[in-house]
């Protein structure tokens, strides 16, 4: 009997070894073993001693391997307390604040200059192009805003031009009065420091004059006027609704020239530079300006009928009636059948843009000329002077655009040929792609969104750099000289002593002359 007890006895502890050995086991994931669990298990029941440890026991277990994390949970990175969406909703915030009572009555009697956007923003969608109706409404708001800030007596959504970092939001607004006079002050100060600086240059090089180069320049293109051409309206950018609007430069025709030759992203900075070849005179917010220009000249159109040109002063002047339209009252809109089929019934109603840069063509070799003397080269003036460029008539139908690379330039359709009767005629740039325009009734619009650049066709290949300069004239005062050899040397040194000694001779038979007389 005494050996089958020690024989029991013996087994129950090597079971309760293997049981603790295994209790004891230290889990991979967390590092805990079973054993210290169920002991701080146990303890947490005898310290609170709670009702029904049966139905409790699953609780106390995961609350005491949750408080053996919490010590461990500061390292853990904390979360950021605004995101950029919350930053961008806090500035968004007052677009959607009220007006006073008195205010909102003043608005509604007053006519506003914003377009009814949300129709807009329906007709768009029709047209399957657009923004969206959330960033659309969020973007009337802002224009809104603009409107009461900047005091702009029209203004409306010119579209959304992509870039790498962030976009621009653009808004057409007509000009003001007293805009041209601070354009004028700025241009002046411009001349000024250019002035100063030639004369400190002068200055500089009066002790040690440097060559001087037989390059002339040619003549800078005046820009045009404000409310004039390129420079009809002024445009204001902002990245997103609610941000701060940005009033953009005025554009000159060097400007344009240049963007013309060159193919770049935009970075959504509107001060980085432009690198490029040729080098674009200004920064991005200049060549953003450039590119509006072309985009507006190229793209803004109009059913037929709706605008007519000024007539009055379209005797005196030709450039006038180029410059002048107007809103046709007894215009009944066009068949939407007929907008989609032909597109004789759409005409550009935006000014085109010459080769010179400028809508209006000016004669840069008169205003050289008067710099220099006058007098001789008046006959010279007669047979150089240029031919001016012309280019299409105001309002002239779409029909008449060339094609570019075998690709037409305008692609019209329907929005609908289900329900035809509440359809809207769409026309789509393939040009300028990103550029559309709908028309329905008496009602049409124009909006671009894309990346600001032209149809290039298959391939872009950059312009090949200009013929260097000469450095100096081929003369034979110039032309360096080969060195003689020493037979050479040497007769020379005897044909300057023989004539050394004749001088010698000459001079004292001249003294025994003087000393006769």
């Amino acid at each position: 009997m005494e050996r089958k007890q020690d024989s029991s006895s013996e087994g129950t502890l090597q079971a309760s070894a293997l049981l603790k050995s295994a209790m004891l086991k230290q889990s991979s994931k967390t590092c805990l073993n079973l054993y210290d669990h169920l002991t701080r298990v146990l303890i947490k029941v005898m310290d609170e001693q709670p009702q029904d440890v049966v139905d409790v026991i699953e609780d106390i277990s995961r609350d005491v391997k949750r408080a053996l994390f919490e010590d461990k949970q500061s390292i853990l990175r904390d979360l950021p307390q605004t995101t950029a969406a919350e930053l961008l909703a806090e500035q968004q915030r007052p677009l959607f604040s009220r007006p006073e009572d008195n205010e909102q009555e003043d608005e509604l009697q007053q006519e506003t200059p914003l377009p009814n956007v949300s129709e807009i923003a329906f007709y768009l969608e029709q047209a399957g192009v657009g923004l969206g109706r959330e960033e659309m409404q969020r973007i009337f708001l802002a224009l809104k805003q603009l409107v009461e800030l900047q005091e702009l007596l029209r203004c409306r959504l010119w579209g959304k031009i992509l870039g790498t970092v962030s976009s621009y939001i653009v808004a057409e607004a007509e000009c003001r009065e007293g805009e041209e006079e601070e354009e004028q002050i700025t241009d002046e100060a411009a001349e000024e420091e250019e002035r100063e600086t030639e004369t400190q240059e002068s200055d500089e090089n009066e002790m040690d004059p440097l060559p001087q180069s037989t390059y002339k320049p040619p003549p800078v293109v005046p820009k045009e006027p404000i409310g004039t051409g390129t420079n009809k309206c002024v445009y204001y950018v902002c990245k997103e609704p609610g941000l701060p609007w940005v009033k953009l430069p005025s554009v000159s025709p060097a400007q344009i020239a240049v963007a013309r030759q060159i193919r770049k992203f935009f970075t959504g900075k509107l001060d980085a530079p432009v690198n490029s070849y040729p080098p674009f005179p200004g920064n991005e917010a200049n060549y953003l300006r450039a590119q509006i220009a072309r985009i507006s000249a190229g793209t803004q159109v109009s059913p037929q009928g709706f605008f007519q040109t000024g007539e009055e002063g379209g005797d005196e002047e030709d450039e006038s009636p180029r410059d002048s339209y107007e809103v046709n009252s007894d215009f009944e809109g066009v068949p939407v059948n007929e907008m989609s089929e032909s597109l004789s019934t759409w005409v550009h109603h935006g000014h085109h843009i010459l080769p010179q840069g400028r809508c209006t063509w000016i004669n840069m070799a008169v205003n050289s000329e008067d710099s220099n003397e006058e007098g001789d080269a008046e006959e010279k003036e007669e047979s150089d002077e240029p031919e001016p460029e012309v280019g299409p008539p105001l309002l002239t139908p779409l029909s008449q655009d060339e094609e570019i690379f075998n690709t037409p330039p305008w692609t019209s359709k329907m929005s609908s040929t289900l329900t035809p009767q509440h359809a809207v005629a769409v026309l789509r740039s393939n040009l300028w792609p990103g550029a559309f325009a709908y028309a329905c009734g008496k009602k049409f619009e124009n909006i671009y969104v894309g990346w600001g650049l032209k149809y290039a066709g298959e391939g872009y290949s950059p312009p090949l750099p200009p013929q260097p300069q000469r450095e100096y004239p081929s003369d034979q005062e110039i032309t360096e000289a080969l060195d003689p050899s020493l037979e050479e040397e040497q007769a020379l040194k005897e044909v300057l002593e023989e004539q050394q000694v004749a001088q010698e001779e000459l001079e004292d038979t001249d003294e025994e002359d003087e000393d006769d007389g």
